[in-house]
């Protein structure tokens, strides 16, 4: 990539602009771990695989479509 196509300007402004964050780098810090506790850790403790414990084993596909067929039924 040479110095002036405009891939290579756009890629060297943003590693400019978090080579030289300060409170940023806090702040970035801060969101990924938010993150990682939403999705890791309160997954695995409210959110259970629904499926997995009413379908059975490779029964995903009939729960689903019964599932479906039932509710639109009136």
């Amino acid at each position: 990539m040479t110095k002036s196509s405009f891939l290579y300007r756009v890629y060297d402004l943003y590693a400019d602009g978090f080579r030289h964050m300060t409170l940023g780098r806090t702040l970035w810090t801060v969101i990924l771990i938010k993150l990682f506790i939403m999705f890791a850790i309160l997954k695995v403790f409210f959110f259970p695989n629904f499926l997995k414990q009413h379908a059975g084993s490779g029964g995903e596909v009939e729960y689903v479509s019964n599932e479906f067929i039932e509710r639109a039924a009136p």
